[in-house]
């Protein structure tokens, strides 16, 4: 039997490292010293500020056809030829007050290497999102170029009505989740998933256990154990634990394959080319608890993280197998690619034992929810409706959205097996994201407050502040839907 303790492990050929409370590069000073105003202009404002302005300033606009478009930015020429300020396009947004982190987001990569201060005051919300977006903006994964920029960043004087210490840790949160999920298979596996929970653990001073190959034998976590046991990186249960015993409890469960081949139903190598990115619900799951323990939020917090790969060799579970799960209900597998919800009902089962008070699962589960909903809509499903809209609006006021899907009952009967309890897949083509949580559902009975997040956590396009490449989904919504149950 093997456990590992609170310390953590290092991967000494990449001396990687995960646990960071701030960015390296912070990108604000305080000193307002030279810096220049920025102006933030909608396109509805664009002709009565030129108004306002100096023919040569009004001349210079036109001249560079700037009208205020979302992202454009123009830097303004001072008498002595150097640049004095700069203008930031809003779009079509109604006034600066809905201002999200996404319209500032390419700032700080794209401006002059100068101090900058905003020229007008904006709301708590809109300022601390401003703040944000700069620092978001600046990420870039750069740990396998082979000579780092040194190049300098531009600086932001913060906003006074900006939450610094929110934006900061929401900031390093993100980072830290993108990191993870950028990292490649080969330098993240179940040793290192775990490594990066307890170098977290150990910085806030929260307990960190972690179960390991024939360990969850021992502890009776079935499902885990098959999964992972093709691999020759044995299998793992992250368990973290922090927080004050009397205060509110708050589960949170990710799902943390490394990499996915599709086991035995082995994916085309079309399908594997993103399957690093298969443990992004464990990484947006110690995001959501970094913020939480940074921000010293009033909870008892679990993190349940099953780390492993589900990998082809004579070890490998097969379709058709029987499987006993932790719960004790037996799983008949029609498909070893629908791994994820075998490993979660494990965990699940585990969680809900202790009947927190509010269970939430994060987990890249399926295909079915990205043709549904496209990659930025998260899948959100929970049987209590209420919950479900807390979140959606919280994640409508920190752009991170998600949409409500239904616990269909009538699609239930699909996960039915003719041997077993139930079967992991359902024979039809339809409903893929439903019938996934509908089978986690059966492993979830005593909690009622329960979330579960299909997630696809990846940008596959560039846009300001998020390049190609890992996207930290659902972090910000739901630690504003905690701290909002539990202030």
């Amino acid at each position: 039997m093997s456990i590992e303790g609170v310390g953590a492990l290092q991967d000494n050929s990449t001396s990687i490292s995960f646990t960071r409370v701030t960015q390296p590069e912070m990108l604000l000073t305080s000193d307002p010293g030279d810096a220049r105003p920025l102006w933030l202009l909608t396109e509805a404002e664009l002709p009565r500020w030129l108004s306002e302005q100096p023919p040569q300033i009004a001349t210079w606009v036109r001249a560079n056809g700037f009208q205020g478009e979302r992202h454009r930015v123009l830097t303004l020429p001072g008498a002595d030829g150097h640049i004095s300020g700069a203008l930031v396009g809003l779009g079509s947004l109604r006034s600066t007050a809905d201002l999200k982190l996404w319209h500032a987001a390419g700032l700080s990569d794209r401006l002059p290497a100068l101090p900058y201060r905003l020229a007008a005051p904006l709301a708590e919300h809109a300022a601390t999102h401003f703040v944000l977006g700069w620092l978001t903006g600046a990420y870039r994964m750069g740990r396998y170029r082979s000579a780092a920029s040194s190049a300098t960043r531009p600086a932001l004087v913060p906003p006074p009505e900006a939450d610094l210490v929110y934006a900061q840790s929401a900031a390093a949160a993100t980072s830290f989740a993108r990191d993870l999920i950028n990292t490649p298979a080969n330098h993240l596996g179940p040793a290192e998933l775990a490594a990066a929970a307890s170098g977290l653990a150990a910085h806030h001073g929260a307990q960190c256990e972690v179960l390991v190959g024939e360990a969850l034998k021992a502890r009776d976590f079935p499902l885990i154990q098959a999964v992972g046991a093709a691999s020759a990186r044995e299998p793992r249960l992250i368990d973290l634990r922090w927080g004050e015993a009397k205060a509110p409890r708050v589960t949170l469960v990710g799902k943390g394959v490394c990499f996915d081949t599709g086991g035995l139903d082995l994916k085309p190598s079309s399908g594997m080319l993103l399957m690093k990115k298969d443990m992004g619900g464990a990484a947006c799951a110690l995001a959501l608890a970094q913020m939480l323990m940074h921000l010293r939020a009033p909870v008892q917090l679990r993190v349940l993280i099953p780390a492993l790969d589900n990998s082809i060799g004579g070890q490998a579970y097969r379709p058709g197998d029987v499987l006993r799960s932790r719960k004790g209900l037996t799983v008949e597998i029609g498909n070893t690619d629908a791994e994820g919800r075998l490993v979660l009902a494990d965990a699940l089962v585990e969680a809900d034992a202790e009947r927190p008070d509010l269970l939430i699962d994060l987990a890249t589960l399926t295909g079915a929810a990205r043709v549904a909903l496209g990659p930025e809509l998260p899948a959100a499903y929970s049987p209590d409706e209420t919950l479900l809209g807390q979140l959606r609006l919280h994640g409508e006021e920190e752009a991170d959205p998600v949409w409500p899907m239904p616990l269909w009952s009538g699609y239930d009967d699909e996960l039915s097996s003719k041997i077993a309890d139930l079967s992991n897949v359902s024979a039809a083509p339809f409903a893929g994201s439903i019938i996934a949580a509908l089978f986690l559902k059966r492993f979830v009975t005593a909690t009622p407050n329960w979330l579960h997040l299909d997630l696809y956590v990846w940008n596959s396009r560039d846009r300001p502040g998020r390049p190609v490449g890992a996207e930290a989904q659902c972090v910000r919504s739901l630690y504003r839907l905690v701290r909002s149950r539990f202030p």
